[in-house]
């Protein structure tokens, strides 16, 4: 493992418009060259409404193809959530594509019911885990956060399930104090980074987002924290420290065994 240069891109996503909204987060990641790995909120083409299901585009549309362009151009992993359609269900899917066009994905497990996404949309039943630069990612959907379960790191011979937990959200600003603890909470637990990117502004239901997008170490101390602003910062994990503290307090081997389903 090396370091992994992670990039947040906290922006205010325009309601409803694709086209804009590549175009707007284009601009934004510009200049993310040198980047390992670039996130993008949760449904960062149109903003987090169920009426976008009419508009969900398939794997052959243009953000696929929009995200696949811009990983090839900056030689960096970028991920974000978007609604896709497959055959007659629509997901909630968040597209984690590498530079040489291999495109994994995450289909949103805990669909907010809170909002009626799980009137609109189709559960995932699979967790994903990604190998990218030498770390082990795993990808999270906004409310997938309050499932600690489904997030848990366990350890085998071949070691922990991942070293990087990522949450991409559209997380109003009237929660904002459960997102913050629960970040803090799902890296101590387990003994791992954890990343949380956020939107900010309005959207087009009148809600609002204050951001709150950082990065939290194993210890769940920041290594940067955004506020309600439009801001992309980089922030570099460092692997010799994260497996120093795994061997210095390991915690994982008084872990309960279960089996995920």
């Amino acid at each position: 493992m090396q370091t992994l240069r992670v990039s947040l891109v906290q922006g205010a996503t325009r309601w409803h418009d694709p086209a804009g909204n590549r175009a707007y987060y284009g601009d934004l990641i510009a200049s993310l060259a040198g980047s390992d790995l670039i996130v993008l909120p949760e449904t960062f083409t149109s903003g987090f409404s169920n009426e976008a299901i009419h508009n969900a585009e398939t794997m052959q549309g243009p953000s696929l193809a929009w995200l696949s362009a811009q990983a090839h151009k900056l030689d960096a992993a970028i991920c974000g959530s978007v609604q896709l359609r497959v055959d007659q269900k629509v997901y909630n899917r968040l597209l984690f594509v590498t530079p040489d066009g291999n495109i994994r994905y995450y289909d949103k497990r805990h669909l907010f019911r809170y909002a009626d996404e799980h009137k609109r949309y189709a559960a995932g039943n699979e967790r994903l885990i990604v190998e990218w630069r030498g770390w082990k990612i795993c990808p999270l959907v906004c409310y997938d956060l309050r499932f600690p379960v489904y997030s848990r790191n366990q350890h085998a011979q071949s070691g922990f399930d991942y070293d990087l937990l990522l949450y991409v959200a559209n997380w109003p600003s009237a929660r904002r104090y459960a997102w913050q603890t629960l970040l803090r909470a799902r890296a101590i637990e387990n003994l791992a980074y954890c990343a949380g990117l956020n939107r900010v502004g309005t959207d087009g239901n009148g809600l609002g987002y204050s951001g709150d997008s950082t990065v939290l170490d194993f210890l769940g101390q920041p290594l940067v924290e955004l506020g309600a602003q439009e801001q992309t910062v980089t922030v570099a994990l460092d692997a010799a420290t994260l497996a120093a503290h795994r061997e210095r307090f390991p915690a994982w081997m008084d872990a309960d065994a279960f089996t995920l389903r």
